[in-house]
């Protein structure tokens, strides 16, 4: 089974015949134009999922490879400066393996997409009809948002079964549930989702044992430890989203709820609408309140606050475990990871906009 792979440190992927090695050097010996030239950092960890040292180091540039099988990679997530060639590249987009950039504070930069090769002329057609018919436009967007809000009532639930006194919450997000309902346009609609987020976020104090202020949601930047890890881990799920999207014929750039717009894949803000509750807030609640992420594992700047290395390390850990993790389903009768539901989802919304099946969201059942 393909895996995503995280690279942490600076450094070099090449390709070597049919496989991939990431290199790194090996001490601190190298003169600055060499620095410069191999654009390499030193640190002590080069990724989070190990692959095999090759036994075999250039004494002459002191650098040490680590291979990474290529028929093993489903993406790849650069969180350390990385130097490409265009031989890379052009390998890369032959076995159609996405890769992910992030900057320096761990914010996402860009997306290395490879030429779409499951092209469906009908099936873009019929995307952009469902975009541009208003009507078939909202039942999607309301579809998609009433899948968030009922996984967000069973976070809700779960966790006020435990003693956090969540009711106050739970009725006020069921009456907002009952607002999408009524709502006759996608602004009013967006309008209506912000405010029951907003009280879902009024509550998260509640929900939080941890000692982190977290009084609203705050985006670029994020202002605070609570916001920083909402966000990295949105951005996780939406690359997540993007490299199942291209595996299908969906057009990553025709969405429905999200309004499509330059330099970005709106269909996949959609999609991931519906997986936020039970992907990332769960496991931001669990890493919390479990002590794995603590105030050491944030930095705080002038009007900004990110996640250091070590609690990116922390959180891709656990969020690539989460992604593995299995559950029955309910109509396919055998085990589907959280990752393949995502794919499934896009399938489902194939089915709908070629008239097979309508489309109902992806809804928590266990």
């Amino acid at each position: 089974m393909k895996r995503s792979y995280y690279i942490f440190s600076a450094g070099r992927i090449r390709r070597q015949q049919n496989t991939l090695f990431f290199e790194k050097a090996a001490d601190q010996n190298n003169t600055d134009a060499e620095k410069k030239t191999d654009n390499i950092d030193l640190k002590d960890e080069e990724t989070l999922v190990e692959p095999e040292f090759v036994p075999e180091t250039d004494e002459r540039n002191r650098i040490q490879r680590r291979v990474i099988p290529i028929e093993d990679v489903e993406s790849l997530y650069c969180f350390g400066e990385m130097t490409l060639n265009s031989k890379l590249i052009n390998f890369l987009s032959q076995q159609h393996i996405i890769a992910h950039f992030f900057n320096y504070y761990g914010f996402y930069s860009s997306s290395l997409v490879p030429r779409e090769y499951l092209v469906s002329g009908e099936v873009v057609v019929k995307q952009v009809k469902h975009y541009i018919n208003m009507d078939r436009r909202l039942y999607l967007a309301k579809e998609i948002i009433r899948g968030a809000v009922e996984n967000i009532l069973n976070i809700l639930s779960y966790y006020n079964n435990r003693g956090r006194e969540l009711e106050v919450c739970i009725e006020k997000v069921g009456k907002e549930k009952q607002v999408i309902n009524t709502v006759t346009n996608v602004t009013d609609l967006m309008t209506a989702e912000g405010r029951l987020r907003s009280i879902y976020y009024d509550f998260w104090n509640l929900i939080i044992e941890a000692d982190f202020e977290f009084e609203k949601r705050t985006r670029r930047p994020p202002q605070n430890a609570i916001n920083a890890l909402i966000s990295f881990g949105n951005t996780m799920l939406y690359t997540t989203v993007l490299g199942e999207v291209y595996h299908t014929q969906l057009n990553p750039t025709v969405s429905f709820l999200h309004e499509p717009g330059f330099r970005r894949f709106s269909l996949c803000l959609d999609i991931a609408e519906v997986f936020k509750p039970f992907i990332v807030d769960r496991l931001l609640f669990s890493l919390l309140n479990k002590r794995t992420l603590q105030k050491k594992h944030f930095d705080q700047k002038l009007n900004f606050c990110y996640l250091n290395e070590e609690g990116r390390k922390i959180f891709v850990q656990a969020y690539d475990e989460r992604m593995k993790t299995t559950i029955k389903h309910r109509k396919l009768g055998r085990n589907v990871s959280y990752r393949r539901l995502i794919r499934l989802e896009a399938y489902k919304l194939i089915k709908h906009i070629t008239g097979i099946k309508r489309y109902n969201a992806f809804k928590i059942w266990w």
